[in-house]
Formats: structure tokens, C-alpha cells, sequence
């Protein structure tokens, strides 16, 4: 926040130094002492703030990986109020309610909000505090029956432990981190995804891979990209199965029954090259 004050010329004349000195409060804490300031009788000028807000691209890409059938889970550092904010924007928690929200919109007692069960809460957030208090048993249930979920506040080893809990429930695992608390769970993770504009040299050689623009859509179309090519690539494995099991049968028939060959051996090469070659090829791409 920003204030005025009118000063007296007299007290305060053109070179009049302004001091601050260390000090500690009654519990020994440190904290600046102002000396020869104006701290009364001041006027209320403005309030500025800051704010870091995702990418535009961010809440799409979120919706794109649910629809997927992709779970994403937010694992930060920042306060709890702010994760959840920041989670509501993007879509991280977006049809299901907390367990705060639930008792805000039936007003009562967050008490009375059953933790599972019916009508318990779809989303929860969880604090480094409370998770340092809970057992691998107890991670593994909230990961289980909670779809959307939030883990705030967290230290570096506890975000290797909800990376370790994802795989023991036999998920594959992708995380992506710029910093060197980062660098553990980018480590144990199945993909670790660093940043390549922001993120710090350790995680970078944590990584399995570097993001070049630090875009988190960018992780998505290149999950579609690979999504794409495998599915081309059963296509066109299911397309030369198809032509080969054909022209395998007379063989097998020659070899087992003696039947005479309906088809040569160059004959078949001569299709099998000149018609199912470009073909299979195309159904790549």
C-alpha cells in the first residue's frame, strides 16, 4: 500500500537523514525499527498488487488431457489459497467442490462434511503440513477417492512421496518442474519434463525431457502427436498382417498338404512390394 504525509520544514529539512536500525520485537524476533519516520496521521494514497496468471493456453490444454483420460494433479510450493485459485482457473478442480466450498455453500460447520462416503468432496487440497503427517496408506486412499487434487506448500520430499504413490497404483507418471526441488520427483517420475527457458541446470539433467518453450500445451500436442503415430502405426501393422496372412497360407498348405503353389515366390514379392509397400506406408501418416 502506498500513503502521503505532509511534513513540517521545520522538522524535517532539506538532508535530514532517515534511519533504520535492527531490532527485536518481545518474542526475539527480528524486525526493522523505524527512526525519524512519519508513521501517523498518514493519507490512504493506493494498493498495488501483483499477479502471476497462467498462460491462456493453460485451461484448455488442462480440459483437453481430462477428456484424454489424463490425470492432472497440481503440486506447488505457493500457499493454499493461492493454489486453489490458481486450480479453479485452469480447470484442475472444476466439477467437483472441497470441503471448504461445501460447507460455505450449505453453511455449516466444515465438521459436518463427511471426509469419504456419500456426499463427501470430489476435490481436496492438501497442505505440506497435513501431508507430513500422513502415512503411504493414507496418501495412496486420498490419491484413490479424490479426482481432483491440489498439494500445496509442499517440500521436495513430498513431492518424490505423491510420485512414488501415483506408480504404486500402477500409473505412469509425468511431471514437470523447473527448479532444484524440483529435481527428486523429476528424477522418480516415468517422464521428467524441465523447463527449458526457466528451469534450473540441475533439473535439466534430472529430466528426461526439456521443454523449450515452457509452455504446458506444448505437452499436450506432443501427447497428441504420439497418440497419432500409434495409432497409424496399428493401422498399418493391421493392414500388412492382413495382405501377408493370404499369401502365407498357400505356403503353409504347400509345406502341410503339398498343394501346388498358386503364386511364385517373385510373384509375391512383386505385390507385396509393388502394391502393399506404399499402402502400409501412407497409413503411417
Amino acid at each position: 500500500g502506498f500513503c502521503t504525509a505532509e511534513l513540517s520544514a521545520d522538522t524535517f529539512p532539506i538532508g535530514y537523514t532517515f534511519e533504520i536500525v535492527k531490532a527485536e520485537d518481545a518474542d526475539g524476533n527480528h524486525c526493522p525499527e523505524f527512526r525519524g519516520f512519519a508513521l501517523n496521521n498518514l493519507t490512504f494514497v493506493g494498493l498495488a498488487a501483483m499477479i502471476d496468471p497462467p498462460r491462456p493456453a493453460v485451461p484448455p490444454s488442462v480440459r483437453k488431457c481430462q477428456t484424454a483420460g489424463i490425470r492432472v494433479i497440481m503440486v506447488t510450493g505457493d500457499h493454499p489459497i493461492t493454489a486453489h485459485a490458481i486450480a479453479k482457473q485452469v480447470h484442475i478442480i472444476d466439477r467437483c467442490q472441497t470441503r471448504e466450498e461445501m460447507a460455505e455453500e450449505q453453511m455449516i460447520p466444515i465438521d459436518q462434511i463427511p471426509v469419504d462416503g456419500e456426499g463427501s468432496p470430489g476435490a481436496i487440497i492438501v497442505t505440506g503440513s497435513e501431508l507430513s503427517g500422513f502415512d503411504s496408506a493414507k496418501l495412496d486412499w486420498i490419491l484413490a477417492n479424490h479426482e481432483e487434487i491440489v498439494f500445496a506448500r509442499t517440500s521436495p520430499q513430498q513431492k518424490l512421496s505423491i510420485v512414488e504413490a501415483c506408480q504404486r497404483a500402477n500409473q505412469i507418471v509425468a511431471v514437470t518442474g523447473d527448479g532444484v526441488n524440483d529435481s527428486p520427483a523429476l528424477k522418480q517420475a516415468d517422464i521428467g519434463i524441465a523447463m527449458g527457458i526457466t528451469g534450473s541446470d540441475v533439473s535439466k539433467q534430472a529430466a528426461d525431457m526439456i521443454l523449450l518453450d515452457d509452455n504446458f500445451a506444448s505437452i499436450v500436442v506432443g501427447v497428441e502427436e504420439g497418440r497419432l503415430i500409434f495409432d497409424n502405426l496399428k493401422k498399418s501393422i493391421a493392414y500388412t498382417l492382413s495382405s501377408n496372412i493370404p499369401e502365407i497360407s498357400p505356403f503353409l498348405l504347400f509345406i502341410l498338404a503339398s498343394v501346388p503353389l498358386p503364386l511364385g515366390t517373385v510373384t509375391i514379392l512383386c505385390i507385396d512390394l509393388g502394391t502393399d509397400m506404399i499402402p502400409a506406408i501412407s497409413l503411417a501418416y
